[in-house]
């Protein structure tokens, strides 16, 4: 299968190397050239199906020219080694928690796939990938998590300082090897634009191979459809239409998992669920696209001003306002709502989310008042323990930290504050 930008199909390549380069020359996103759905039995029999054969034939059709059906089944294999719980929380409202992996956040999945594709890629190449990464919060340490020890690739992760929690942080800044990581003075948005700003200047890209591993990364997007298809499997008994609630940044999980809609999974609608940072609602209900600077909240994941993704899902609806309404609706709420969700739902419940899982209750509850007959599912993207001061003050509890965060606690950071494209590019060019 081959994959074309967004901004001009004419532009086309390869999995493998829409993989190795992140970004189309023309700055566009790429996106497959076609997606089959797979065949409606597969829906009606997916109880039978492990997680990890799900997986393979979900993704089969895009990788299989580039990766042999073996090695796509050990890369799955060693992607989907952790559980993926549905949770009951109320009638019709049900969590994914997506924090049972090595950095207690989503992004393990995707990130965990682009590695093992990209380690398969770079068997036997001469010259070393460079994965360049801006990270809001769990990128960092879900990619450095992923590719730390894959032989060929360094890893460099661009942060915004002092606007990741101290958790997310750590995991970014303690593990060596072939991570590096960049302290920016600035935004997550400045850490995006100074890696979209490297990628296309040739004194960097002449010297160094670039990759990317934020969900622009066809690798990295992509596997974020299993687990809605994982999710479907659980819901499917409930016999009521499914509608899921994605707590939205860069918009790189909502759109994949309309990738799993197209693929043939029934879901009567997606809600994109947003903090402040709400480009998109605004967009959903005037049509008109308006990027705005980011503004910091208790869910820093997703203070983004300036969705990457969003261009692939209008793509996905041939950008047919009409069109995509039926299938998304969005909705923002403030640091204030986060808060009284987080409460209310634990002292009814005992359940602690994180400020993150909690928007997205917040949009599927929204979402359920004009459509109480549905059975929602939110995603809960990270570990509460990952924003442990704001699960403190908000619900006077601290929860007992994992080992998977235990381990890193005790770490001395060790990063590279810059604060120019000038800074990055002198990183990126000498010798290490």
């Amino acid at each position: 299968m081959k994959f074309y930008s967004i901004n001009n199909p004419t532009i086309q390549t390869s999995f493998k190397n829409a993989v190795i380069a992140g970004i189309a020359p023309d700055k566009g996103l790429y996106f497959p050239e076609s997606i089959t759905p797979l065949p409606a039995d597969f829906f009606e029999n997916i109880e039978q199906f492990s997680n990890q054969e799900i997986a393979f034939k979900a993704i089969h059709q895009f990788v299989n020219e580039d990766i042999p059906d073996e090695a796509l089944k050990e890369i799955i294999a060693n992607t989907l080694d952790f559980d993926f719980p549905v949770v009951q929380i109320e009638e019709n409202v049900a969590t994914l928690e997506l924090f049972h992996g090595p950095t207690m956040a989503f992004k393990d999945v995707g990130a965990r796939f682009m590695a093992n594709c990209l380690g398969y890629f770079s068997k036997g190449e001469k010259q070393d990938v460079t994965v360049l990464v801006a990270t809001s919060g769990d990128t960092g340490g879900a990619v450095a998590n992923g590719f730390l020890g894959v032989d060929g690739v360094s890893v460099v992760i661009l942060y915004p300082s002092g606007k990741v929690s101290e958790i997310q942080e750590k995991q970014l800044t303690t593990l060596g090897q072939n991570i590096e990581a960049m302290e920016v003075d600035g935004t997550f948005d400045d850490c995006q634009r100074m890696v979209k700003t490297a990628f296309l200047d040739r004194e960097i890209t002449d010297h160094k191979k670039l990759t990317s591993a934020n969900s622009i990364n066809v690798a990295r997007w992509l596997p974020q459809m299993f687990y809605f298809l994982f999710a479907y499997k659980h819901a499917k008994s409930k016999g009521k239409e499914l509608v899921f609630s994605v707590p939205s940044g860069n918009f790189g999980n909502i759109c994949a998992g309309m990738v799993a809609q197209r693929l043939g999974m029934p879901c009567k609608q997606f809600i994109a669920s947003t903090n402040v940072n709400d480009v998109v609602p605004k967009f959903m209900e005037n049509g008109i696209y308006e990027p705005l600077p980011s503004k910091a909240t208790i869910s820093n994941a997703m203070d983004v001003g300036d969705p990457s993704n969003f261009v692939r899902i209008r793509h996905l609806y041939q950008d047919d306002f009409a069109l995509l309404k039926e299938h998304l609706s969005s909705f923002s709420f403030s640091d204030e709502d986060t808060r009284t969700a987080m409460k209310a739902v634990h002292a009814q419940t005992k359940y602690v989310m994180d400020p993150h899982g909690a928007v997205g209750y917040l949009g599927l509850k929204k979402y359920q008042d004009s459509e109480p007959n549905t059975y929602g599912i939110f995603l809960e993207t990270a570990h509460p323990v990952k924003f442990l001061d704001v699960v403190e003050n908000s619900l006077g509890l601290s929860p007992e930290i994992p080992p998977q965060i235990k381990k890193v606690m005790g770490k001395e950071k060790k990063s590279v504050p810059i604060s120019s494209y000038d800074d990055l590019k002198h990183f990126l060019l000498a010798d290490h």
